[in-house]
C-alpha cells in the first residue's frame, strides 16, 4: 500500500473541489497521477500551503513531525491539482518544480497533480 500526502491550495481547495472529494476518489479509482503508485492508495494526510505566497516548507515540516509522533509513514507527496489550477488560472507566485525540488529533500518520492477531474 502506498501511503500518501497532499499539499493543497489554501485559496481555491473548497472552489474547485469541495472537501477534496476529488483527490479521494482519484486514490480509490487510482486515476490521474495515483495511476503511477503500485497497490492500493491510502491518503494518510492533507494540508494546505499556507497561503499566498506559500508556506509549503514549514508545513511540510509540521506535517513530518506529527506523522513522526503518530508514527505514520508517508510513503509519497502529491501537489494537489487544485494547486496546479491556482498557478495556472489565478497567478499563484509558487514554482511548482522549484516546490518538488525542496519537498524532495524530506520526502522519498513528490508528484505533481493528482487527479484530472
Amino acid at each position: 500500500m502506498k501511503r500518501v500526502a497532499i499539499f493543497t491550495c489554501q485559496k481555491i481547495r473548497d472552489i474547485s473541489c469541495v472537501a477534496c472529494l476529488k483527490c479521494f476518489k482519484a486514490a480509490e479509482k487510482k486515476d490521474g497521477e495515483f495511476a503511477r503508485h503500485e497497490g492500493e492508495v491510502k491518503i494518510v494526510a492533507m494540508t494546505n500551503c499556507g497561503d499566498c505566497p506559500g508556506l509549503v516548507m514549514p508545513k511540510a515540516q509540521l506535517l513530518l513531525e506529527q506523522a513522526d509522533y503518530l508514527e505514520t509513514d508517508i510513503d509519497a507527496v502529491h501537489i494537489g491539482t487544485c494547486m496546479v489550477k491556482a498557478v495556472q488560472t489565478a497567478a499563484c507566485p509558487i514554482d511548482l518544480d522549484g516546490l518538488k525540488k525542496k519537498l524532495e529533500t524530506k520526502f522519498k518520492e513528490v508528484i505533481i497533480g493528482t487527479h484530472n477531474y
